[in-house]
């Protein structure tokens, strides 16, 4: 989608100007959803992350155990290597995988809205080599 909203058409430059501050409204609407999101997921691996240290620390009750359907962490582990459980357990890895995906989003989509940003001098550059080719 990017990429077609993005092409500009050399024979309507005019248009093209026009469709400026839509093409930025949207795309900045996009963005701003994916940052909501991003801001989501990052909670929520803070709270995943805390209630895993609890599990692997052995300091997570029974009703919660039970509510995440969890069995009891039976290994008693130093607290030095409760990091190492944490950055091993599936759940915590999934989660991290959708916060990196929401940050790239971020960093894409906040990329497409400084080029739109900035489009109108590629529309003037084009409209003055325009000139420049019809000899004035």
């Amino acid at each position: 989608m990017v990429l077609q909203d993005t092409q500009i058409d050399e024979t309507q430059l005019d248009k093209e100007s026009l469709r400026l501050p839509q093409l930025h409204n949207k795309y900045l609407n996009f963005y701003m959803d994916a940052k909501l999101l991003l801001q989501k997921h990052e909670n929520d691996y803070n709270r995943l992350r805390r209630l895993k240290w609890e599990y692997y620390t052995g300091k997570l009750d029974d009703e919660t155990l039970k509510h995440y359907g969890w069995n009891p962490f039976q290994l008693k582990i130093l607290k030095q290597d409760v990091s190492i459980y944490l950055e091993g357990d599936d759940d915590l890895i999934t989660s991290v995988q959708k916060v990196s995906y929401y940050k790239e989003m971020c960093q894409y989509l906040d990329s497409v809205v400084k080029e739109i940003t900035y489009r109108h001098h590629k529309i003037r550059n084009a409209i003055d080599w325009q000139k420049f080719l019809a000899g004035s």
